[in-house]
């Protein structure tokens, strides 16, 4: 008798029906998480993939003029709001790490999102493309005290010592766009309300400016404030 052959691979085992179909039901729904603090969690981190998705998009959008720009800043706005709302959950933003890992991990192309959502601002309050309704001697009384209101509310914050990113951060954002309704003029130490912003978005919520870092916020918004008030002068 010859020697039984042997086999070059595993043979599959024969497994009956009735046992396959007792273990694996093709209409069970795949759990990818088994506590309801694992779903909101992946709930959580979908949203954000789904805002810099659709911000990406809205920039092409913009860039192309097919869209509007107050749609476009209306938009922009709430999306920017939505993004750091999630990463306000400390559980959310550990495991979100930071954007550009975030991008990474899930293969994301997005250079205009990524832009954007560093600035934290609409393009349209970054670098606005349009004359203000009101301007010069012309110029809105109303919109003119309210622009003042907001330099003087920040540095009076600065000055107690509230130099929290989400007390800063806001105050920042009603200036720039308090003086975007006044004027269009790129006036003296504008842009560093702008590079003030940029660097506040890439802090955390409660976190702190350093007694350095707070002097020269201040010294930078009295300029601006200074460059304001001169440009209101000159119009």
């Amino acid at each position: 008798m010859y020697a039984q052959r042997q086999l070059p691979y595993a043979p599959t085992p024969y497994i009956p029906r009735s046992a396959l179909s007792a273990t694996i039901s093709l209409d069970e729904e795949v759990k990818l998480s088994t506590t309801v603090a694992e779903r909101d969690l992946y709930d959580s981190l979908a949203e954000i993939y789904s805002i810099i998705i659709t911000l990406d998009a809205l920039e092409k959008a913009y860039l192309k003029d097919s869209i509007p720009e107050s749609e476009y800043t209306e938009t922009c706005s709430r999306l920017l709001k939505q993004y750091k709302s999630n990463l306000a959950d400390e559980t959310v933003a550990k495991a979100f790490g930071d954007l550009d890992t975030f991008k990474r991990e899930w293969d994301m192309e997005c250079p205009r999102a990524t832009e954007r959502l560093r600035v934290g601002l609409p393009a349209t309050v970054e670098h606005p493309s349009h004359k203000p309704a009101t301007q010069g001697s012309d110029a809105d009384a109303t919109l003119v005290v309210a622009a003042t209101e907001n330099f003087i509310t920040l540095l009076d914050a600065i000055k107690i010592g509230l130099v929290e990113k989400d007390t800063l951060h806001p105050l920042l954002v009603d200036i720039i766009q308090a003086v975007n309704k006044v004027t269009d003029t790129d006036f003296d130490n504008k842009g560093k309300i702008v590079q003030w912003l940029i660097t506040l978005n890439a802090m955390r919520a409660a976190e702190r400016l350093p007694d350095d870092q707070a002097r020269e916020l201040q010294f930078d918004m009295e300029q601006a404030y200074h460059g304001f008030k001169a440009t209101l002068k000159r119009e």
